[in-house]
């Protein structure tokens, strides 16, 4: 990207600055990013807390540039507790599971992220942000609830490191604690949509053969905490 900065890598996806308040999403493998673009103009219009899209053309979309560390960097640092964490969390997606579907006439329906997590959410100096809409679609809320849990217990068994390169030994704990607290804090159940959650995530591209072979125990994790929903240990 010549002289650009480079902000941020993802799993398929780089982020350049651009100036003081915008950056570049760009996808590395193409794609089309039109409908990930409508998906947040719709919801921003909506009151709900994403990035402002400016430009969206092939496999780039140009958004507002957001100051603060991810969710998962606070987890981290000590500078967010995985109880507070669960709660914003649970927060953000039941405002969103409140906004009307862009298409479906389905009541029972909802705008659905699909790939909300810690290191989806950014910190901004105006409040939490959700950010990264590629997988978005519409559909029953509880599988949106259902896909956080699974990638949440997935942090949680993954002794090995694989998901969070880097991260300390404490994070899986830290993991299954705030798995605990959103599966209490969430009025939506996952268990009937956690079997389609897991075909999702083991046919996710972006995920390496180890970190699909770890979706079962994750399954397990998270029926365990269904059923008993009590702190670990």
């Amino acid at each position: 990207m010549g002289d650009l900065e480079l902000l941020a890598s993802g799993r398929d996806a780089d982020v350049f600055a651009l100036d003081e308040r915008r950056v570049l999403r760009r996808y590395r493998h193409g794609g089309d990013v039109r409908a990930e673009a409508e998906v947040m103009a719709y919801l921003a219009g909506r009151g709900l807390p994403v990035p402002t899209v400016y430009a969206a053309d092939g496999a780039d979309l140009v958004l507002d540039r957001l100051t603060g560390p991810t969710m998962l960097r606070a987890l981290l640092a000590g500078e967010l507790t995985p109880d507070a964490a669960a709660g914003i969390l649970v927060e953000l997606q039941s405002a969103l599971h409140a906004v009307p579907p862009m298409r479906s006439a389905d009541p029972a329906e909802a705008i659905l992220h699909l790939d909300l997590h810690p290191d989806n959410i950014i910190l901004d100096a105006r409040g939490p942000v959700l950010i990264d809409w590629r997988n978005a679609a519409e559909g029953p809320p509880e599988f949106d609830v259902a896909m956080s849990a699974l990638i949440l217990a997935e942090v949680a068994v993954d002794r090995a490191g694989t998901l969070v390169p880097g991260a300390p030994a404490e994070l899986p704990g830290q993991a299954e604690r705030m798995l605990v607290a959103f599966l209490a804090g969430s009025v939506r159940r996952p268990d009937g949509q956690l079997d389609r959650a897991a075909d999702m995530r083991r046919g996710n591209i972006t995920l390496s053969a180890a970190e699909r072979a770890q979706v079962d125990a994750a399954v397990e994790l998270v029926r365990r905490h269904t059923r008993r929903p009590s702190p670990p240990g």
